[in-house]
């Protein structure tokens, strides 16, 4: 079923059906308008013209028209088109039952594979035929799955149809839990399909896994997939978009193809969007607004009860790790503790993505990432989780509400605020501490430089987080708060690009930097010799708040949480992660404008933009923490 969340992989096997009878096709133009919406043009049999639309993590299918075209292609376009136009399409095809649907692309004796994922934030992935990642959309290192530049297109996951009845009914046999759970997760079904496949079995669906046959699941398996496959009727009902109808669900309108019932359905509640140049009016950009924001409440909410199943589903093993960090801490320190995970070789060491020593807490991959503290049950942990969800089903509500509420008429603007004047520390990386102590960092090894050698004074202090490819610290003048600024040193520094979630930093006196090296050796640029003794700060965590600020020298801020709530009035907290520095800044603004309009605040635009978010965004991919408002 597709929903708001996006395509189902029942959904994409009916949606390769469909596509694999218009081949062959050609590929012409392609364009990206954002982040995650790439628009392919296609050329068919008899001179027919094809348009599909690509939203990673969503959705994808053909349509009958696209987005203008931006002024500028961006250079993932630019790779696009330089790889693929005028190739034509020999295959679409899809991984196992996956959320992946892919087009085998020839051109010039060479054939491209063009993986589109629809799972979590998505991606759009040009391979070789090798399997070899050309270019991703969104470079990503996980564990287990690195979506980068030269790395091999990972392929995995339990295809159940592949099995025979004798390893289904091992599979069926090793877990603990319903067969509808069983179908949905291990077997990629999700959740409305495996309870049609239940049915269909005659089966109820709490029964345990291990008390079911096989062979008839199976064979339902089968029929379901038979109907998708050569038998589709397309639907639109209350719950989402079908390719066909399941049992339960009242049609509201039937379509020719799921192509055409998939574009209708994403129409009407994500709109692709309005031809460069002409107005939005102001109540439909307000709908859709609010329809987004829906529809980002109930993506985090399934996310968040997916996260619970499986701490229940794995709850002795959790249990276990708990146990032990418990114990090894009585003895070792995180940062002697993660080591020690890292060089091991067992399952509960691999499932370990991230420890977070300012927490207690760690990062696990049990098929969905969730984060526990170490100090608390796990019973505690799920209650938080539910405690976001309940939050999340609050917001959900107050948007539904406003959406059932006419829209009042604007009654006037406010002025546009005016820029900040430049000062000298604007160049680089700058904060206030919570007492109103500057403080200054390099973006690069020239900045680094400039600021010991031209700016550094006898009264300042030095700081540089224990890491290769940190930024340079002066805090010039007294503090009561160092640990704002060693925060500052280590947040820019590599160990937010290398994904680590805490760093050591150490102070110094300006008379302890030199650039002088001992004999027969060489300090390289934007790189000093400190001699004598420091100051540690052992384990710092990474965070970097970004907001605007209060008062009359509105301004967009950044650096340690810290410093930066007590001054602004809206703000986020971002810390290591996954989504690309440009990516964040966009979404930083945006979150940031929401939350001033939603206070009755305008006039920040000249102020509140990519480029003034994007200095304080550290290298390397972020998460959004919270967001928050004073």
């Amino acid at each position: 079923m597709a929903t708001t969340q996006g395509m189902s992989g029942i959904d994409i096997l009916a949606l390769v059906e469909e596509l694999n009878t218009m081949l062959p096709l050609w590929i012409g133009k392609i364009y990206q308008y954002d982040a995650a919406r790439i628009g392919v043009r296609l050329g068919g049999k008899d001179h027919a013209k094809h348009l599909l639309l690509i939203e990673s993590g969503r959705r994808v299918h053909p349509v009958h028209t696209l987005p203008s075209p931006p002024m500028n292609p961006t250079g993932f376009a630019m790779l696009l088109r330089k790889y693929l136009d005028g190739g034509k399409v020999l295959a679409t095809g899809q991984y196992g039952i996956q959320r992946v649907l892919y087009f085998d692309i020839g051109k010039r004796n060479q054939t491209f594979r063009l993986c589109i994922e629809l799972f979590d934030e998505g991606n759009v992935v040009l391979c070789q035929e090798d399997g070899t990642i050309i270019m991703p959309l969104r470079p990503h290192r996980f564990r287990e799955r690195d979506i980068v530049k030269g790395a091999r297109y990972p392929v995995s996951g339990c295809d159940c149809r592949e099995l025979s009845d004798s390893e289904f009914q091992t599979l069926l046999q090793k877990q603990d839990k319903e067969v509808v759970k069983t179908l949905a997760i291990d077997c990629m079904l999700g959740g409305q399909y495996a309870e049609e496949i239940c049915r269909m079995a005659e089966v109820p669906k709490q029964t345990p896994s291990p008390g079911v046959n096989a062979v008839i699941i199976r064979g339902a398996i089968n029929t379901l997939v038979d109907r998708v496959r050569n038998h589709r009727m397309p639907v639109i009902t209350s719950s989402g978009c079908w390719p066909i109808t399941l049992g339960g669900e009242a049609p509201q309108r039937t379509f020719s193809s799921f192509s055409a019932a998939l574009e209708e359905f994403y129409r009407e509640l994500l709109p692709v969007g309005t031809p460069t140049g002409v107005r939005v009016p102001r109540e439909r950009s307000i709908r859709d607004q609010q329809l987004r924001t829906i529809a980002q409440f109930e993506t985090q909410i399934a996310a968040l009860q997916r996260k619970v199943e499986v701490i229940y589903e794995q709850y002795t093993r959790i249990e276990g790790i708990q146990k032990t960090l418990r114990e090894a801490r009585k003895r070792l320190s995180w940062q002697e503790i993660e080591a020690r995970i890292r060089e091991g070789t067992v399952d509960e060491a691999r499932i370990i993505t991230a420890f977070h020593p300012s927490t207690s807490a760690i990062e696990l991959d049990l098929g969905e990432r969730v984060i526990l503290s170490v100090d608390e049950s796990i019973d505690a942990n799920v209650a938080r989780y539910f405690e976001q969800m309940k939050k999340l089903k609050r917001k959900r509500s107050g948007a539904l509400i406003a959406l059932e509420k006419p829209i009042q008429k604007k009654e006037g603007t406010l002025a546009e605020a005016p820029v900040p004047k430049k000062r000298w520390f604007h160049r680089f990386r700058w904060f206030h501490t919570t007492d109103g102590i500057l403080v200054v960092g390099g973006k690069d090894a020239a900045q680094n430089e400039e600021l010991v050698k031209r700016y550094m004074e006898g009264k300042d202090t030095f700081f540089h987080a224990e890491v290769h490819g940190a930024s340079v610290v002066i805090q010039k003048g007294a503090t009561v708060y160092p640990l704002e600024v060693a925060q500052f040193a280590a947040s820019y520094s590599g160990a937010w690009k290398s994904g680590r979630f805490s760093a050591d930093v150490y102070s110094a006196r300006p008379e302890q930097v030199s650039k002088a090296a001992p004999p027969g050796e060489y300090v390289a640029r934007g790189s000093f010799m400190v001699r004598g003794e420091r100051t540690y700060y052992r384990d710092v965590p990474l965070a970097v708040a970004i907001g605007v600020s209060e008062g009359t020298d509105i301004s967009v801020i950044g650096g340690p949480p810290a410093a930066v709530t007590a001054k602004a009035r809206v703000w986020v907290t971002l810390q290591p992660g996954q989504f690309e520095p440009n990516d964040m800044a966009k979404k930083v603004v945006r979150i940031l404008k929401e939350r001033l309009e939603s206070r009755g605040i305008h006039g920040f635009r000249r102020v509140l933009t990519t480029d003034a978010v994007a200095p304080f965004v550290p290298s390397g991919g972020s998460d959004l923490v919270e967001e928050h408002e004073s």
